[in-house]
């Protein structure tokens, strides 16, 4: 019976935790307190850089082991870097069906350019900002 890829993902990387841990203890040369020190390290922004030596080495290999546990299990893993001919084909995007609806939820459609480029002339009939807003500030008083 095969397993589904979820079943087998879990497998790894309850496996890959074991082992993460497992070089924690061998970093710390089996000094609780040095553990701690470097568990505590470890954060959200932690780069695979600032792990130690032995916790590195331990990703590694379980990267490597889970891809070849992948494959034996007969799913397909491809290479990103070998793979770029291999990818799936972009399709261009779709037409909208049906005639042009305006806006979605009911309303006035959404604004449009204006064909020739310029602004809207302004409602008042005076001359346009030359900024094309309207006045800052409190309005004169009378």
């Amino acid at each position: 019976m095969t397993k589904s890829a979820a079943e087998v993902m879990h497998e790894v990387i309850l496996t890959a935790v074991i082992d993460g841990l497992g070089a924690l203890r061998t970093a710390s040369k089996g000094v609780p307190n040095a553990m701690l020190r470097d568990i505590g390290a470890i954060h959200p922004n932690t780069t695979f850089q600032d792990l130690p030596a032995d916790l590195q080495a331990s990703i590694q290999a379980s990267v490597r082991a889970a891809f070849t546990r992948l494959q034996s299990e007969g799913y397909t893993v491809l290479n990103p870097k070998v793979a770029g001919a291999a990818r799936p084909q972009q399709t261009a995007p779709r037409e909208p069906r049906g005639p042009a609806r305006g806006h979605v939820r009911g309303g006035r459609p959404p604004r449009q350019p204006r064909p020739d480029g310029n602004p809207p002339p302004p409602r008042d009939g005076g001359t346009p900002r030359p900024d094309g807003g309207r006045p800052r500030g409190k309005p004169p008083q009378r």
